[in-house]
């Protein structure tokens, strides 16, 4: 049987690991932590409501190591690949007001949503400990959410159809008729390839935002459910080209797939790769406040955000202490796109009603 006096076990998964070994591992409580020891045997105390948008297999191992150490229980709702961040935003709103709000803490995989619901006053400043070692960028002001943990949208090239000669520079190469109904993205409404969509119509402007989607769709542009379906689609040969994330590209990768990872826009004068962090917070009306600012700390920690960068997914480190991960490049080895995250929210409302007319046909 376990005792209070069980010592804290030590390591992390290792970088080397299979993705079963690091999820089986981290499940089992190999993940470093920053909130202390706790006995297993110890009970939970009361249940924390986290909707969390990264997916299932990542996030849960670490939530589910959260409540060995704490004795916090988590009740966690994920959501589907096709709505992500979307849907758990939508049910935030719906849920919004005292006595009617469910949700403790949003795990987003993004940031766009997250700022939506800023914008409605839906969420809680507050000050964790472990925020103060992240750039200021990746942390709102009054501390109404923190970024951590990025991904990188990225090209995914089929590196058996497609010669390294003619990988694509940028995001606009892809308007190539040579690559005419051979590259993909993910529906633009949701997730990181919404979040990409605000960003380049509040750097670009709407005409020429407008112009580039439209010539997108108009150079026969495949449209997936979400960003693994491209990853996907470009490892099987489905597609040449596909817009996808850092931690779907890494995946088919460790699955021996032919795939090549090309950062765009990363020269001088370009616009620059762009880095999406997770984001955290706590929701206005949170039953569970204190408990909820526990788990944010936690996951704030420089321990996990190595673990999620060494594990399977290489999420990139925003603590300028965490270890970077050699299978990606980072803000601090690339250029990285300015982006005005704030600016972005924005201006989505608009962006969404354009993007949801022009790929319904």
């Amino acid at each position: 049987m376990t005792t209070a006096m069980e010592s804290c076990p030590e390591g992390l998964p290792n970088a080397g690991w299979t993705r079963r070994d690091w999820l089986l591992g981290a499940a089992a409580g190999v993940v470093g932590a920053s909130a202390g020891c706790f006995s297993r045997s110890e009970p939970p105390r009361r249940n924390l409501v986290v909707y969390a948008a990264l997916d299932e297999e990542f996030s849960k191992p670490i939530l589910q190591e959260f409540e060995r150490r704490t004795g916090i229980k988590v009740d966690a709702k994920y959501d589907v690949e096709s709505t992500k961040s979307v849907g758990l935003a939508t049910s935030i709103m719906l849920e919004a007001g005292p006595g009617r709000t469910r949700c403790d803490v949003f795990w987003n995989n993004e940031i766009l949503n997250t700022l939506r619901l800023r914008e409605k006053g839906l969420l809680l400043p507050i000050s964790p400990p472990n925020a103060a070692a992240y750039p200021a960028v990746f942390r709102a002001a009054d501390g109404a959410w923190h970024g951590f943990a990025a991904r990188a949208r990225i090209i995914l090239a089929n590196s058996s159809k497609v010669a390294p000669t003619l990988y694509p520079a940028g995001i606009e190469d892809l308007l190539n008729p040579r690559w005419k109904g051979k590259i993909g993205i993910a529906k633009p409404l949701f997730g990181t390839t919404a979040t990409h969509a605000a960003c380049l119509f509040a750097a670009w402007g709407e005409t020429r935002a407008q112009e580039y989607y439209r010539k997108l769709r108009d150079n026969g542009v495949k449209i997936f459910s979400g960003n693994k379906q491209v990853a996907t689609a470009v490892a099987s040969g489905e597609i040449e080209l596909g817009l996808t994330d850092t931690d779907d590209a890494i995946g088919q990768i460790l699955e021996g797939q032919p795939v090549a990872i090309v950062y765009p826009d990363r020269a001088a004068g370009q616009l620059g790769t762009l880095f999406i962090p997770n984001t955290l917070a706590v929701i206005k009306d949170a039953p569970h406040r204190a408990d909820a600012e526990t788990l944010v700390d936690f996951l704030l920690g420089p321990e996990v955000e190595q673990t999620l960068a060494d594990g399977p997914s290489a999420q990139i480190p925003l603590n300028p202490a965490v270890k970077r991960s050699g299978r990606v490049e980072t803000p601090a080895t690339i250029q990285a796109m300015n982006a005005d995250f704030e600016a972005a929210a924005k201006l989505w409302d608009p962006v969404a009603a354009f993007l949801a007319e022009e790929f319904a046909r």
